[in-house]
């Protein structure tokens, strides 16, 4: 049996990421951890056309790993078909957005959300809206780069910094998430730099499916 991560975009390169990211929790988990990209997705989900568009491919590709599921993570800051895809699964299903909001709330009062574009702001608020959890939003502030501009390490690195700060100095943030799956290679980084905490959604979501996994084995 296995944890599926499922990373519903078509960029490669994020999946390799998302693996590196979640190694550790993966050695430490009582199933193996496989993560799988959507090759029919978008290079990046930015807009709520991207989130809509890949929630049916993605419902079939969890379909195909039913069998040999212990838990499914979806690996995108939207957690685009999170409720369909737990209608549609006999295992826990995690998003990453929310799993990273709740995380996020046992270290900290107030979050801070590092958004890539100003676009996606408005889902997210609706999204935390549903999730009655607005109340300990310290801000969302985008970096204003798109999925593909994360490649750019430097120029990401520095604007998460810049984000990061405003977050923390201005809006009194407590925790930090960072708010794409592209992120992954820059949360112990930011961490340092900041001297604040900082939670990745994947590892997030990767440790919470690990602790669902030992849930049920106790139950």
């Amino acid at each position: 049996m296995t944890i599926h991560i499922l990373n519903p975009n078509s960029l490669v390169q994020v999946t390799d990421g998302i693996t590196r990211a979640v190694a550790p929790i993966a050695a430490a988990s009582p199933v193996p951890i496989m993560c799988h990209t959507l090759a029919v997705g978008p290079p990046g989900i930015e807009t709520q056309a991207h989130v809509d568009g890949v929630v049916t491919p993605l419902l079939a590709q969890a379909k195909a790993l039913e069998t040999s599921a212990s838990a499914f993570v979806i690996a995108c800051f939207s957690d685009p078909g999170l409720a369909a895809l737990r209608e549609q699964s006999r295992v826990p299903v995690l998003g990453i957005a929310e799993s990273a909001v709740l995380t996020a709330m046992t270290m900290g009062q107030r979050f801070g959300i590092i958004s890539i574009l100003s676009k996606s702001i408005p889902r997210h608020m609706r999204y935390l809206g549903a999730m009655g959890v607005l109340d300990r939003l310290a801000g969302d502030l985008p970096l204003e780069l798109g999925v593909q501009a994360l490649a750019d390490e430097d120029r990401t690195f520095a604007r998460l910094v810049e984000v990061g700060t405003a977050l923390r100095d201005t809006r009194g943030a407590e925790v930090l998430i960072l708010g794409c799956a592209g992120m992954t290679a820059f949360r112990a980084r930011l961490e340092i730099e900041l001297n604040i905490k900082v939670v990745e959604p994947c590892q997030a979501a990767a440790a919470m499916a690990v602790g669902r996994v030992a849930l049920a084995r106790a139950q």
